[in-house]
């Protein structure tokens, strides 16, 4: 059985059940509870934990009915914003799952509480898993609600140091979105055209557009190229901050 399942849910979003033993699952980012109830009881499996990545209701909407059929802990990083929160969580926490680990990263910048979390590199998984929820996506990133857009940046650039191997499972399916603002700043771009092309045959499909990985939005998220000449130069920053030239490439996107 694949121990990665991803459940598409409200049209866009993306929710995800890990199986780390046997039988025992943790869930990410439970927008809807009844999707997630019927995956848990056609795979036989029981949850042990909630993963919620920030406060937004499109990633927690879920949570209530799962706790109260099941009786799950529920892990975040501001508890004040989630009522069902059970488990605060610090930056840089280990969460110990069977023999595996999963590390907690503060992100803030598409909302203050907003965190990643890394299921460490393992035998099954040799460059682990980050689940991004609204802060990295494939192709892109997550509006900026709360905080300066340096914030964001930082936490992209954070991201961006974890090795190349990484899988990459983001909160909601913008890629073919995402892709097609890259190219509308640089058109020329064969490995962008690439990634568009994909992620256009995996919805006609009607398969996922995860897992990405950190190496490949490095080469393809105009996001995380931000610091690249080439960027800059498109945009008629020449000689700007990484953050400034990031900073317009958001404000670019929000109105694409």
């Amino acid at each position: 059985m694949n121990d990665i399942t991803t459940i598409p849910a409200l049209g866009d979003n993306y929710i995800y059940l890990y199986c780390y033993s046997q039988n025992r699952a943790i869930a990410v980012d439970p927008c809807q509870g009844r999707p997630v109830l019927n995956e848990l009881e056609n795979k036989g499996l029981n949850l042990t934990s909630i993963f919620v990545t920030h406060h937004h209701r499109d990633h927690r909407g879920g949570i209530k009915e799962l706790k109260d059929a099941i009786g799950c802990e529920v892990l975040c990083f501001d508890k004040s914003r989630i009522p069902e929160i059970t488990t605060e969580l610090t930056d840089g926490q280990i969460v110990e799952l069977g023999r595996e680990k999963l590390k907690a990263n503060f992100t803030p910048g598409h909302t203050r509480d907003s965190a990643c979390f890394h299921l460490l590199p393992s035998e099954k998984h040799r460059g682990g898993i980050l689940w991004t929820g609204d802060t990295l996506f494939v192709g892109g990133c997550g509006r900026i609600f709360e905080c300066p857009a340096e914030v964001m940046w930082d936490s992209l650039c954070k991201l961006s140091a974890f090795a190349g191997d990484t899988l990459v499972y983001c909160g909601h399916n913008y890629a073919v979105e995402n892709f097609k603002f890259s190219l509308s700043i640089e058109p020329e771009n064969k490995k962008v055209k690439k990634r568009l092309e994909e992620a256009i045959d995996a919805d006609n499909k009607g398969e996922p557009t995860v897992p990405s990985s950190i190496e490949q939005e490095l080469l393809t998220n105009i996001f995380l190229r931000s610091g690249a000449l080439e960027i800059s130069e498109k945009l008629g920053m020449a000689g700007k901050s990484s953050a400034e030239v990031f900073r317009e490439l958001r404000r670019r996107k929000d109105a694409f």
